[in-house]
């Protein structure tokens, strides 16, 4: 039984002609983790289901967010003069966050292993590693949290959304292009985090205080790094292979207002989201930093799960997610106006609505898609046929 049919059918007929296609040229990856990967794949029974292994790793990544929000809810214990979080909970997130890297990275394989590779497996995977964002974001951030040496909330809330829009870069280029150009800098994130974990086991957080060089700290490294990973990197990248797509005449949409059409639903959520962190009358993102960019990380999530589907299923995505962004500026315009006074009432009651539309969503798709190929989504039996 399916919750709600999300997928048109011009949509499932589209994905029964899809064929992947990706191009990975990082040498991080090429040359030492796709090996590395290669290895544990062949040690993982042939029944073990590859969406059950992309599941796995990204509850990895939920367990860790949840872990560091247990012991740093409010992001201040790593600033001077408040009670730091314990040296084992930085060596569990560093083995977490590396399980869930290693099974992102070996559920395809699995998938070509066990001849089990459906769309259905990258739909899940890459919807997934939308949500995923968030959690990276915000587990890193304990690390150096939001004291005198740390980053401003507002900061790092702006430090989102780069690194939110660089992940539907990616998803942008193979609407337009139908192929899927890995960026370099998830790779090289990846590992870097991992490590950082375990390196601020072993030193402790106070050394995140003392300058990199000179009078640049840490936080303003690392602030740095992504920023100009983005627009340096990630950015001129996916434009390049859209430029060229469209000299060669193999672009997928002919006009510009098609091919950058999927960027409006999360502009305007953008646009919501930022309203209310300016014009918040308590002060919202100071007083609920982590659930103000779970909901934020969720709601896009969302909207990238619709343009992946589009994508997958050569459909033209549509301007606007109405059924989050409606309600959002209905709940936006009650914060900023007052008409709703218990601000941090209201964030809780919409984010919990967004992670139910979420969930509601991805259950309700995987279901359809699994009724549509006649297969188990965590499994490699075969439904009957009765």
């Amino acid at each position: 039984m399916v919750l709600y049919e999300y997928v048109t059918q011009e949509q499932l007929a589209g994905f029964d002609k899809y064929k992947y296609s990706a191009k990975d040229t990082n040498p991080l990856s090429v040359y030492v983790m796709h090996p590395f990967w290669n290895s544990v794949v062949k040690v993982l029974p042939t029944w073990l289901a590859p969406n059950l292994i992309t599941f796995t790793g990204f509850m990895f990544l939920v367990l860790n967010f949840i872990m560091l929000a247990f012991f740093d809810f409010d992001f201040t214990a790593s600033s001077a003069g408040h009670e730091h979080v314990p040296s084992w909970v930085w060596v569990a997130a560093g083995i977490f966050n590396f399980l869930a890297y290693t099974l992102d990275g070996v559920d395809g394989k699995q998938a070509r292993r066990t001849n089990s590779s459906t769309p259905l497996g990258e739909l899940f995977d890459h919807g997934l590693d939308s949500w995923a964002c968030i959690f990276f974001v915000a587990t890193v951030y304990s690390i150096f949290g939001r004291g005198e040496s740390g980053v401003n909330v507002v900061t790092l809330y702006y430090i989102l959304w780069v690194v939110l829009f660089s992940f539907i870069l990616s998803h942008w280029e193979k609407y337009n292009t139908g192929v899927l150009f890995l960026p370099w800098g998830y790779d090289i994130s990846q590992v870097t985090i991992s490590l950082v974990f375990f390196f601020t086991a072993v030193v402790g957080v106070e050394t995140w205080y003392r300058p990199v060089l000179w009078n640049l700290l840490y936080r303003d490294f690392f602030t740095f790094m992504i920023i100009a990973c983005s627009f340096t990197v990630t950015l001129p990248m996916s434009l390049y292979n859209f430029l060229k797509a469209h000299r060669s005449n193999t672009l997928k949409h002919s006009s510009l207002y098609e091919s950058f059409l999927p960027f409006l639903s999360p502009v305007l959520l953008f646009v919501l989201s930022t309203t209310w962190v300016v014009f918040s009358p308590s002060n919202i993102l100071e007083l609920q930093p982590r659930i103000f960019y779970l909901m934020v990380g969720t709601a896009f999530a969302n909207v990238t799960c619709k343009l992946i589907v589009c994508q997958m299923s050569n459909t033209r995505c549509q301007p606007l997610s109405w059924l989050l962004l409606l309600p959002m500026t209905a709940v936006v315009l009650a914060a900023v106006t007052g008409v709703f006074t218990n601000e941090t009432l209201l964030l809780y009651l919409w984010t919990a609505a967004v992670i139910l539309t979420h969930v509601h969503y991805g259950v309700s798709v995987v279901q359809q898609l699994s009724k549509h190929f006649n297969i188990f989504a965590f499994s490699l039996k075969k439904p009957s046929s009765d």
